[in-house]
């Protein structure tokens, strides 16, 4: 671990910087940096400052209530929340594998869920970065520029995100926050109507993901090295994978491969996924920091997402989308893409392999059926693995005698990223910054290394009464007149 990420031992002498909030992404949070005089920087972090509590307020509620409840997390990935409490769910109701129409609409949900997160996260969050470059003038990083100059690009991004919306909206009654996974299924079919009006525009959907494919590949080509360098690390990758090792989204078994592309686990089964993985707490972040235990808290911190689930798979099920996996893994010459800024090329080879797979089920008959609801004997507890936009979500429940939720923990996908984050931040703040003047335009160089990781910040918040709070009461005039602090172990100084 670096000693970036270490406490300072003169803290109090250091200058402290703060980007507060980080900007475009989903939910808030800031970065610190404590350099000395000399802008030698000595502590860098990235603190979660929202708390949301899911995992103790839903505690009480029915196990069949989960799904609709949990989705509320997020408003960027609610479905990716539902889709695995709703595994979960299937699990506590006794079901081991829905009826293939359901299936399949659960499958097809998540790939308008996953194609539209990657197109608002490339579109509307990164491509100010990408297009006018990392230290452009304030004025041109948003989406607002973006459209100006590059209307036809910023429409394409609108459409895409649209598309997806569209297919989430037919299945689960709403754009945001509908319903869709029951116990056992899914709680409505899909009309021929439906199906036709999705059918109508896909090709469209299809070309234009191929172009945002070249689009990142070119510009992740025409800017190397500094594409390659940028906020680069080297760490563990997790996915899941299907039985014989391709691109799995929905429904696959746990692989680990290490930073040299050696498999350190495959085919695990997802509900066994808690004794692999634990979770570390510290006191300056709401966000925990998993790790593999048989690699330790020191070197067992992996990255998931994007980039993980390309490095990982050894193929992608999809045509157009592997033979865009095939350009990506050539680059890495048979070792994981270790780049950061690559996850926006990989990110753009799911989106692509979510378009291609769209076509295929509404191209399916099944997709039309009604037998959607399977039956079971209910158990006590139930676990829900998926590959969320972001990476692989964790949803673990325990109900007690009246079917009520007593237990409930949640791995989401930033919350694996947290440590790989933090470890970009400190890579460009050792790079670009480390004894430089500190300006704005090179503060942005870290949010830029945030954004890679397209990190959900809302839903990654959840260790609770971990993280020291403090109230000053001050006079009008600013003098301090009364502070008092709960520390991280709960007394009050």
């Amino acid at each position: 671990m670096s000693d970036f990420l270490e406490t300072a031992d003169n803290r109090e002498e250091l200058n402290r910087y703060v980007i507060e909030p980080v900007s475009r992404v989903e939910g808030h949070g800031k970065v610190t940096l404590l350099a000395d005089d000399d802008n030698n920087i000595h502590e860098v972090r990235m603190h979660i400052v929202e708390f949301r509590g899911f995992e103790r307020f839903i505690q009480g509620r029915h196990y069949q209530e989960i799904p609709v409840l949990v989705q509320r997390l997020c408003g960027i990935c609610p479905v990716s929340h539902h889709l695995a409490a709703g595994k979960a769910i299937d699990m506590i109701a006794g079901v081991d594998q829905i009826t293939p129409t359901a299936d399949k609409l659960r499958n097809l949900v998540h790939f308008g869920q996953i194609l539209q997160s990657h197109a608002l996260h490339l579109f509307h969050l990164s491509s100010p970065d990408l297009l006018f470059g990392f230290e452009s003038e304030i004025q041109k990083r948003n989406v607002v520029a973006v459209i100006k100059e590059h209307p036809d690009l910023a429409m394409q991004g609108v459409k895409l995100r649209k598309y997806g919306q569209e297919i989430i909206r037919i299945i689960c009654g709403k754009r945001v926050h509908g319903t869709g996974a029951i116990p056992g299924g899914m709680n409505k079919p899909l009309s021929q109507e439906d199906r036709n009006y999705l059918l109508k525009d896909v090709q469209q959907i299809i070309e234009w993901s191929i172009s945002a494919v070249k689009l990142v590949q070119n510009y992740f080509n025409e800017n190397l090295p500094t594409s390659a360098e940028f906020a680069t690390i080297d760490s563990n990758y997790l996915s899941l994978v299907n039985p014989q090792g391709g691109l799995e989204l929905y429904d696959g078994a746990i692989r680990v491969k290490d930073q040299e592309g050696e498999i350190v686990f495959d085919q695990l089964s997802d509900k066994e996924y808690f004794k692999y993985i634990h979770e570390e707490v510290r006191n300056w972040s709401y966000m925990k920091f998993p790790y593999l235990v048989e690699k330790g808290m020191q070197n067992g911190w992996y990255r998931v997402g994007p980039l993980a689930r390309v490095n990982n798979c050894d193929f992608i099920p999809t045509p157009i989308a592997e033979d865009a996996r095939k350009e990506f893994s050539n680059y890495g010459a048979g070792k994981p893409v270790r780049s950061t800024m690559a996850y926006h090329w990989a990110r753009m080879i799911e989106m692509l392999h979510c378009a291609e797979s769209i076509e295929e089920l509404l191209n399916d008959p099944e997709i039309l059926g009604t037998d959607l609801v399977v039956e079971g004997e209910q158990r006590n507890m139930g676990i829900g693995v998926i590959e969320a936009p972001r990476g692989t979500l964790f949803h673990h429940y325990e109900i007690d005698d009246d079917e009520l939720i007593k237990k409930a923990n949640l791995i989401v996908s930033t919350t694996s990223n947290n440590q790989a984050m933090n470890e970009s931040i400190r890579q460009v703040a050792s790079n670009y910054m480390n004894g430089k003047t500190i300006t704005e335009p090179l503060l942005n160089n870290i949010e830029v290394a945030i954004r890679a990781y397209d990190p959900c910040l809302s839903c990654a918040t959840h260790a609770m009464g971990k993280m020291p709070l403090q109230v000053e009461l001050r006079h009008t005039s600013g003098k301090l007149i009364h502070q008092l602090t709960k520390t991280s172990s709960g007394k009050f100084e």
